[in-house]
């Protein structure tokens, strides 16, 4: 199915274009991770599966009172909790979390210590929705293992893409994705800086991310296999129009893709409540930037690599494809 037909878009004389919007939402995440990195000690919130402590998800009967609730905890004794609300206001929904204990038994202690205070201390009615409970040492090796599988993901596509291709192939999906991936969880740093509760790095986030570094991959090998078709073509054609050509061929197929899957997890995000708010943003902006990166960075790195060796005298020509796709 067509929906574009005789494109001839110059997407790569744009390039400067792109790389200032890259470059605009890179930095801003990343001075977002610092700030945030100085303030709360992480560079985006965490949820309780990394940092460790207990969560208790709390439902009220009338809207709920931050100010009463954190002085019937208070009145408890217990000290340092965080406190907010959640979903939509009509929901009466909010999360109380404790900071990080030193054992499992702790924990348990603090979640009892909750469900007291609000009973003794909160005369609205209210009724436990949920309770998560992460050791802190547990919490850390989560941590450590989400971002060992996030490196190892990259490293895997980096290989298979050298010996499908060519080493630069490799590269310039890694870095798209690395891209990708540094611009989603800037949007998450960048959603907590500017009041948006409830967008925190969770396990779930973590396979989000692992979904869209697949998801932009997959999108960068078909504009990246429509190349190397068009290099056995038409081997004359200077590598800039070729590109652009290649891409202009799989428009339809990335808007149709794309834009469906697109739709999907905004509902998610519109319709799914709280407990798939963080995946489903991070899925949201994740297949926007996967989309867009595939486009206007890989390709774009591809053409600068090979202008470069050309400029060095080295220039060698890139793989073509043994015969037509479909």
């Amino acid at each position: 199915m067509e929906f574009f037909h005789s494109v001839n878009v110059d997407w790569l004389g744009k390039k400067w274009y792109f790389l200032a919007f890259s470059m605009i939402f890179s930095i801003a995440g990343v001075i977002s991770m610092g700030w945030q990195w100085a303030h709360i000690g992480s560079p985006v919130p965490l949820g309780v599966d990394f940092r460790g402590g207990t969560e208790v998800t709390v439902q009220f009967a009338e809207p709920p009172n931050v100010n009463r609730i954190r002085q019937a905890i208070d009145a408890q004794g217990i000290k340092g909790a965080d406190i907010s609300t959640i979903g939509n206001p009509a929901d009466h929904e909010a999360v109380i979390g404790l900071p990080e204990q030193m054992n499992e038994k702790a924990l348990d202690v603090g979640r009892a210590d909750i469900e007291n205070a609000l009973r003794s201390h909160y005369t609205a009615h209210f009724t436990v929705r949920s309770v998560e409970v992460v050791g802190p040492t547990v919490g850390h090796q989560l941590e450590k293992q989400a971002a060992l599988a996030t490196l190892y993901s990259l490293l895997g596509m980096l290989i298979y893409l050298w010996f499908r291709f060519q080493l630069i192939y490799g590269v310039a999906a890694v870095v798209a994705c690395f891209h990708d991936t540094l611009i989603t969880v800037g949007a998450f740093s960048l959603a907590s800086l500017f009041g948006f509760n409830g967008l925190e790095l969770s396990l779930t986030v973590i396979a989000a991310i692992l979904t869209l570094i697949g998801y932009s991959m997959n999108d960068t090998i078909v504009v990246f296999d429509r190349i190397r078709e068009n290099l056995r073509l038409s081997r004359r054609e200077a590598l800039p129009n070729l590109v652009n050509r290649s891409i202009n061929q799989t428009l339809s197929r990335t808007v149709l893709t794309s834009g469906l899957t697109f739709l999907t997890v905004l509902s998610l995000y519109i319709f799914g409540g709280q407990v798939l708010k963080g995946f489903s943003f991070a899925l949201v902006v994740g297949i926007l930037i996967g989309t867009y990166s595939s486009i206007a960075v890989a390709s774009p790195m591809l053409v600068a690599w090979q202008e470069w060796r050309a400029k060095k005298g080295r220039a060698m020509a890139l793989p073509a494809g043994k015969r037509g796709r479909s």
